[in-house]
């Protein structure tokens, strides 16, 4: 099983640019797809962007269209999500996750179910 460890969290003023990694150790992620997901304070974990093992593949959650970029380098066993014009609505701790999921389609890809491998989060913090 692959572990994940994300990066690149932190404090940035809404309409500002983050770019938060996640490393994979223990086994290629080629062979998964991978996600980002967040949590913010009193609410549920909700899907932000997930991206195919051959990155052909991308899908987006609504509020994050045009804003947010998933992609993927398997040569360095790594998924990263560029956001910018960061909102306030996007502050929540962030967390990478993979899956061994073989179709790929709204149903699979824009919920949490398929995502068995995950890692311990990064804080986004917004500021106005």
């Amino acid at each position: 099983q692959v572990q994940l460890v994300e990066s690149g969290g932190g404090l940035v003023q809404a309409g500002g640019s983050l770019s938060l990694s996640c490393a994979a150790s223990g086994d290629s992620i080629s062979r998964y797809a991978m996600g980002w997901f967040r949590r913010a304070p009193g609410k549920e974990r909700e899907f932000v962007a997930t991206i195919s093992g051959s990155g052909n593949n991308t899908y987006y959650r609504n509020s994050a269209g045009g804003r947010f970029t998933i992609s993927r380098d398997n040569d360095k066993n790594t998924v990263y999500l560029q956001m910018n014009n960061v909102k306030p609505g996007d502050a929540a701790v962030y967390y990478c996750a993979g899956g061994n999921i073989r179709v790929f389609s709204i149903k699979t890809m824009t919920t949490d179910k398929g995502f068995n491998c995950w890692g311990q989060g990064t804080q986004v913090t917004v500021y106005s």
